[in-house]
């Protein structure tokens, strides 16, 4: 699949090149990263859980809200999971591959994967029907994260593991490239947060077919462009794990609900 960008193959050290692109862009696309058995796996795994919350009606995990809808048949799925990897081990057991290390030199010192820490491991399942809850998000930066948790604005990575093929047609991730190293007012004021949804001129579409691993910087603006097919073809799954420096914060049981997520939840 032919993208606008040049993409890469992930090993277990970053070449020279690929450093360069991640630093001057914010974002870095890997292709094949894991095989179409792996990703079925994973898939399944995901519906093991989806099940379990349902029944158990889980409403939160960690303080992460759970974000319910319904399929095309109008059952209940869950389309946003949090801290999954800590939920089943074929999803833990996928973090012990040891490319990740290779990653985390783009957050600097200090980085680690944080399966424990923000959201941990989210798994997204969108889908374009009729009862989805879930199929678009607005211009956002996770910078803002930091901005209300009071804590310094450190690096913070996004881990994207694709299970799905994109066609333009099915919307998805678009950045912003270079955004990262914007102030910290046009990280506040350049776009309205979750309500603008709207094209940008800039804008870079991640076109991704299953299995390819893309990371961009949670810095970056960046959106989820809603599919304009309805229907089973809409369908995508990913999985984002973040990359972090700075002070160690892992979530527990009983952590709050921080504002940022009430406000995300109440524009959808």
């Amino acid at each position: 699949m032919e993208t606008s960008y040049p993409t890469f193959t992930l090993s277990e050290r970053l070449t020279s090149e690929q450093l360069d692109f991640f630093n001057i862009h914010g974002f870095i696309h890997f292709k094949n990263f894991i095989k179409t058995e792996t990703v079925s796996s994973i898939i399944d795994a995901s519906k093991q859980v989806e099940q379990k919350w349902i029944q158990e009606d889980v409403k939160k995990i960690n303080g992460v809200p759970i974000k319910y809808g319904k399929d095309l048949d109008g059952s209940a799925i869950v389309q946003r999971f949090a801290f999954i990897s800590q939920q089943h081990q074929t999803l833990s057991g996928l973090l012990l591959d040891p490319r990740f290390n290779a990653l985390l030199q783009l957050a600097g010192d200090g980085a680690r994967l944080g399966t424990e820490e923000k959201d941990g491991m989210v798994f997204n399942h969108y889908i374009n029907g009729p009862e989805s809850k879930f199929s678009k998000m607005g211009w956002h930066t996770d910078g803002l994260r930091d901005i209300f948790y009071g804590a310094k604005l450190n690096p913070m990575l996004n881990v994207g593991i694709h299970l799905s093929t994109l066609k333009p047609e099915n919307g998805g991730l678009k950045i912003i490239p270079g955004t990262h190293k914007q102030s910290i007012y046009q990280m506040l004021f350049r776009k309205k947060y979750f309500l603008d949804n709207k094209p940008d001129a800039e804008e870079v579409s991640i076109l991704p077919e299953a299995g390819d691993l893309t990371i961009h910087d949670g810095r970056l603006w960046h959106r989820v462009a809603e599919s304009s097919i309805r229907g089973e073809e809409s369908r995508r799954r990913v999985i984002y794990v973040p990359i972090i420096a700075g002070k160690y914060a892992p979530k527990i049981e009983n952590s709050p609900t921080v504002f940022y997520q009430r406000f995300a939840g109440i524009v959808k």
